[in-house]
């Protein structure tokens, strides 16, 4: 007697057609979720959160007189001058790399190219300008406020025209 566990249905058996149609659908099947979850990142906010523009540099009598301070954090010298406090960026126009006040030698300069940058007015040099080296312009001057505690305020995306650079916060 034929043991009928052992003989097999002829629904069961999958051919060879059957079995490439299913790859194919299994295939496609991961194709298409792998395209909806693209679609999904693709239609779904992507929101950077930056930090603020706007830096609190602290109280003014932080900053001895004719001091230049570097605030590494946000890439500008907080200055205080004769004439008052203003900011210079700390990043060189030449390339983008981070200056460093050379107080020996009374100018900010940048280690990668050589750029040398005025800090106190010398003669037709005003704070920020160019002194030598293959930077295209100046640095910028940053607009500086004090807020309603007596705090130094600077705003990083904001530049002083070259008109008005004789603004100074005076405190």
């Amino acid at each position: 007697m034929p043991d009928e566990s052992k003989t097999e249905n002829p629904d069961d058996i999958v051919n060879r057609r059957q079995f490439f149609a299913k790859l194919g659908l299994g295939s496609l099947g991961i194709a298409a979720a792998g395209t909806a979850a693209f679609a999904y990142q693709f239609l779904e906010p992507n929101v950077l959160y930056e930090p603020s523009p706007v830096v609190n540099a602290g109280k003014p009598d932080r900053y001895p007189l004719d001091s230049v301070t570097l605030d590494v954090n946000s890439g500008i010298y907080i200055i205080h001058s004769q004439e008052g406090y203003f900011s210079l960026s700390a990043v060189c126009t030449h390339l983008g790399c981070l200056t460093t006040w050379k107080p020996e030698l009374g100018i900010i300069a940048c280690p990668c190219h050589g750029s040398k940058f005025a800090v106190w007015e010398r003669g037709n040099l005003k704070p920020g300008d160019k002194i030598e080296g293959p930077a295209p312009k100046p640095l910028p001057w940053k607009r500086v406020w004090l807020n309603d505690d007596g705090d130094l305020l600077v705003d990083r995306s904001t530049d002083v025209p070259p008109l008005q650079r004789d603004s100074f916060v005076r405190v």
